[in-house]
């Protein structure tokens, strides 16, 4: 293949024509289509741009729409290099807009991607504009390795890695120093330097900040974690419930960061010795509000902020959208809209606990209810609830804050978590007098829960008097459904350790994570609630005494229509939702 001048509309229908992509009858006016979308294109366009821009389906099997990602991978073979996914979490910006600046980047259509100890990785979406590859080599001192990758990709990282890289080079020039002071646990001192700090307001240090928020709404990040190391801050996301490293940034340039978030959350800026909690409601980049709620501690190397990001779209699901199954979707509804009585949603931090409840209370909360909650902190603010947060510097406990709601007419009390004997009695006595109240405990399982509140101290024959619904809950990573691939059956011994207990019958197809850029390589997009619900008969309630097995109490858990956590997993690997793996690493057996 004679190499040319140049990629352009004329090379790329030429190949797509020989590969047997476009047939011959309509190489003509896809062509004229192609071109009359670069004349009147705002600004440069590159030709594979326009070209997706057709909308031409394959004329080759599996006939794919021939998109822009699909077109630089083809693209890719055609030319012999290797096509290259960006993935902003995986590139040190800091370091690649070292090699050259942000107009050199722009004019070639390049961008450094990996910096190696001999090699330098670029990626271009034009593979025969090779001019600049001598003058970067020798500036870098390294052997240039050439990559594909989508144009749009390139143009939108160079414009976001060098913008972002200056930012913080100048915040951390703007400092006076390349090391922040250390606290009191290990004090460097270095001759000769300034102790000027970066202020929290510095339009850099704004700029960084609203692009880690903007950043992680587009990752579909759950909580940012910003870490004070030694000589560095990093900065981590979780995406659907798995810990990402972002990048690092200078010590100082986390502190400023730290600060500006701090003063946003109307946080004490100056005092860094205690953890404090603070909240701040902004927006994406499509207008939808989102709430982030704050949590600093002080570490080592100073303060490491958690924000952990609200999504206010998730309380206006319904239960399926969570993974609730019908029938248990159907059994949680009649339980909720009982008049009075316990309901507790039991599970480890992070299993969606606070989702379920503010989920169904939004759904209750009708104009004829009064919804009152007592919590430690709010977790999202929803105007049709009276939401109480518990301040322990006054005496104002869950205790306190469910006496003080008792005297505020309500119909549903929610209260954030029962940790104390004194928290249980007043629930207890509130669901006595009449009120549907709805809490949370830190259980493995649905009747653990019973164990637990005796353990606390709770009478047994209150608790047959008042419980009428215990639910425990995991959170599992569901499979793409754009990668999503079958992976024929899975193993007798596999399906022995997850479904035996049931003898469910075994799938004839599972499904493996494949990885693409929907889920961002990973094979997994989002996450589905199991669920384990137990709804408290008089069979049940005549089990728990004093000195209850607990054995029995789950025997007639599933009497009554329980199904285990295992199991209602088991059930998601059958429908294709998720794997054996996830659901065996969230699930234990009984």
């Amino acid at each position: 293949m004679q190499k040319p001048k140049a990629l352009d509309l004329q090379t790329i229908f030429s190949w797509l024509l020989a590969d047997g992509i476009v047939e011959k009858s309509t190489v003509k006016p896809h062509f004229a289509q192609a071109q009359s979308i670069l004349k009147n294109a705002v600004g440069s366009m590159h030709p594979l741009t326009a070209v997706a821009q057709c909308k031409i389906v394959s004329a080759k099997g599996p006939h794919k729409l021939l998109t822009l990602d699909v077109l630089s991978e083809w693209c890719a073979g055609k030319v012999g290099l290797p096509f290259f996914r960006i993935d902003p979490l995986k590139i040190d910006f800091t370091k690649v807009a070292d090699v050259m600046s942000a107009s050199y980047a722009a004019r070639f259509n390049i961008l450094p991607v990996e910096l190696g100890p001999g090699t330098l990785v670029v990626a271009t979406a034009d593979p025969f504009r090779t001019e600049w590859q001598d003058e970067i080599a020798r500036i870098s001192r390294r052997r240039i390795e050439l990559v594909i990758a989508n144009p749009l990709d390139i143009a939108q990282y160079i414009s976001q890695f060098f913008s972002l890289a200056k930012s913080i080079r100048d915040a951390n020039k703007s400092s006076g120093q390349d090391l922040a002071l250390r606290n009191n646990f290990e004090q460097l001192v270095e001759l000769g330097r300034t102790n000027k700090q970066v202020d929290a307001n510095d339009q850099h240090i704004v700029n960084i900040v609203d692009w880690l928020w903007s950043y992680a709404f587009e990752q579909r990040a759950s909580d940012i974690h910003l870490e004070p190391k030694r000589d560095a801050g990093a900065i981590r996301f979780r995406i659907d419930g798995v810990l990402h490293q972002v990048y690092q940034v200078p010590a100082v340039v986390m502190i400023a960061m730290t600060a500006r978030i701090k003063l946003l959350g109307r946080m004490d800026v100056i005092e860094k010795r205690r953890p404090q909690d603070g909240r701040i409601k902004t927006r994406t980049n499509d207008g939808q509000e989102v709430e982030l709620r704050l949590s600093t501690m002080p570490t080592a190397f100073g303060e490491k902020l958690v924000m952990r990001i609200f999504d206010p779209e998730v309380v206006v699901k319904t239960l399926p959208e969570l993974g609730f199954p019908v029938d248990d979707a159907a059994r949680w509804d009649a339980l909720t809209r009982r008049a009075h009585g316990i309901i507790l949603v039991t599970g480890p931090t992070g299993s969606g606990k606070t989702t379920t409840l503010y989920t169904t209370l939004k759904a209750l909360a009708t104009s004829e209810v009064n919804v009152c909650t007592v919590e430690d902190p709010i977790e999202m603010v929803e105007p049709s609830f009276n939401q109480m947060q518990i301040q322990p510097g006054i005496d104002l406990s869950f205790a306190d804050g469910v006496r003080a709601l008792m005297r505020q007419d309500p119909d549903i009390i929610m209260v954030g978590e029962i940790r104390d004997l004194e928290t249980a009695e007043m629930a207890i006595q509130a669901a006595l007098t009449g009120h549907l109240v709805l809490s949370t405990l830190h259980t493995n399982d649905a009747p653990s829960a019973v164990m637990r509140l005796l353990e606390l101290g709770v009478p047994h024959y209150l608790l047959e008097a008042t419980l009428i619904g215990i639910m425990a809950q995991r959170l599992v990573r569901t499979l793409c459904p754009h990668c999503k691939a079958p992976d024929g059956e899975l193993s007798d011994d596999v399906w022995r350790v997850l479904g035996g207990a049931w003898n469910l019958p075994k799938p004839a197809t599972v499904y493996r994570p494949i990885g693409c850029p929907e889920c961002r390589q990973t094979g997994f997009r989002g996450r589905t609630g199991l669920y384990e619900l137990v709804t408290v008969t008089e069979a049940f309630s005549q089990l728990v005494q004093e000195q209850t097995d607990l054995a029995a109490l789950r025997q007639q858990s599933v009497a009554d229509g329980m199904k285990p956590l295992r199991i209602a997993g088991a059930y998601k690997v059958i429908e294709g939702v998720t794997t054996a793996e996830e659901v065996l690493k969230s699930t234990v057996a009984h």
